[in-house]
């Protein structure tokens, strides 16, 4: 597994200006998957809430600059927890705080920046939303603290990630129902299996350097707890669909996120890891498919 990066420092990121190309890899403006993976719970908890489609597509477009935001700011919080941990990880060993392309006080006067965006944004949903938005920031905070002190990060992760389908169903009807929690619930099992793939990376480093972490909880018997995870997933948004009275169009749409989440459970391998980012970035594909299922419940 030695020699493994993820970090995509060419492409656009090589044509922004010299001084602005740490701040984006720190923001992983390179690897969009995360902002992706961010905003997906938000956007199934819109759709969930059936508001007027104005009033929807407005949500939709800030809940998309916001996880690009807020993406960032979780980076930048992540990095300066973790940069001692990260120069001894050859995957993130070239993260711009590790390799001290930037200052902790560059890095933190950026997160202000980002926070102070991210309020903007926040500040055009109503007063519940507000609440939900300022009320994640004490998850976003704890997650780079959570692997060092147990061996269930991921689901600490699941409840950060997956807080947007709450906020997002908060945002679009100003309240929060069972068929929300539900989504929550769903949301937080997907993130945990997901999650879990991805941690698969760096799962020699995390022995050495005594980092927990699903993936070395499990191991070789991550197949079955993946598909435990996606299997609960699935039947939480079945319990979605009845309990939000959504079409039976919506139950039937469920078919292809499942089967795109049984190709990950199938073609899983824990030793390759260009595999398993490339199963763990096909869940934006899993997500447009529930959203997808989402708007065909509305009819």
């Amino acid at each position: 597994m030695g020699g493994h990066t993820d970090i995509l420092a060419g492409g656009w990121i090589a044509r922004l200006p010299r001084a602005l190309q740490p701040y984006a890899l720190l923001a992983r403006l390179d690897r969009p998957i995360g902002a992706w993976l961010l905003f997906l719970p938000g956007l199934a908890g819109i759709l969930l809430a059936r508001a007027p489609i104005s009033h929807s597509a407005t949500l939709i477009l800030l809940f998309a600059a916001g996880s690009v935001v807020m993406r960032a700011a979780g980076c930048v919080v992540n990095d300066m927890w973790d940069r001692d941990l990260d120069r001894r990880v050859t995957r993130t060993a070239g993260r711009p705080l590790a390799s001290g392309a930037l200052s902790l006080r560059q890095a933190a006067i950026f997160l202000v920046l980002l926070l102070a965006i991210g309020l903007v944004i926040l500040l055009a949903l109503d007063p519940l939303a507000q609440l939900l938005g300022v009320a994640s920031l004490a998850l976003v905070a704890l997650y780079p603290l959570s692997k060092r002190v147990t061996s269930w990060p991921q689901i600490v992760l699941g409840f950060t990630f997956g807080w947007g389908a709450p906020l997002g169903y908060a945002a679009a009807s100003g309240r929060l129902n069972a068929a929300a929690l539900a989504l929550y619930a769903a949301m937080i099992v997907w993130i945990l299996g997901y999650d879990t793939i991805y941690a698969h990376q760096d799962r020699e480093d995390d022995a050495l350097l005594g980092i927990g972490s699903t993936a070395l909880l499990f191991g070789r018997q991550t197949r079955p707890f993946l598909a435990l995870c996606y299997a609960a997933m699935l039947t939480l948004l079945m319990a979605v669909g009845l309990v939000a009275d959504l079409s039976v169009w919506y139950l039937a749409a469920l078919a292809l996120p499942a089967a795109l989440l049984l190709r990950q459970v199938i073609s899983l391998d824990v030793d390759d890891p260009a595999r398993c980012l490339a199963l763990f970035k096909a869940n934006r594909e899993v997500g447009l498919a529930l959203a997808f299922a989402l708007l065909l419940g509305r009819i």
